[in-house]
């Protein structure tokens, strides 16, 4: 089943929002999982990952802003951001891992939810 993402929408910059991201039936507890992002004409790129033993990543452009975490009991993953600047406009999703550990890949994304952060 696909990952489903909320969470999105517009704010100004320095603003937060948190995403979330439902992985239905997909053993959610033993994959990783990250957050991908994609703005027009860039390619995407993977902005935060948790394995299932909550080993995090954060490309270097988010750290100390954005926060990576799940609940396993609600097979949800959500992504916490802080002091939003403009370059972090794009579309965000949520993906699946193959194993549990994040660099393994990943094999499911989601369609996606809008940030858009106004200067």
């Amino acid at each position: 089943v696909q990952p489903v993402e909320s969470g999105g929408g517009l704010v100004q910059a320095g603003g937060s929002l948190r995403l979330s991201c439902v992985a239905s039936g997909t053993l959610f507890s033993i994959k990783a999982m990250g957050w991908y992002r994609q703005a027009p004409g860039k390619p995407r790129e993977l902005v935060a990952a948790m394995g299932s033993n909550d080993m995090t990543y954060y490309v270097n452009s988010v750290k100390g802003r954005f926060t990576i975490s799940r609940d396993n009991a609600k097979n949800t993953l959500y992504l916490q951001m802080n002091s939003l600047k403009p370059e972090d406009t794009a579309m965000y999703y949520c993906a699946r891992g193959r194993t549990g550990h994040y660099s393994a890949g990943f094999d499911s994304w989601g369609q996606g939810t809008q940030v858009t952060v106004a200067s």
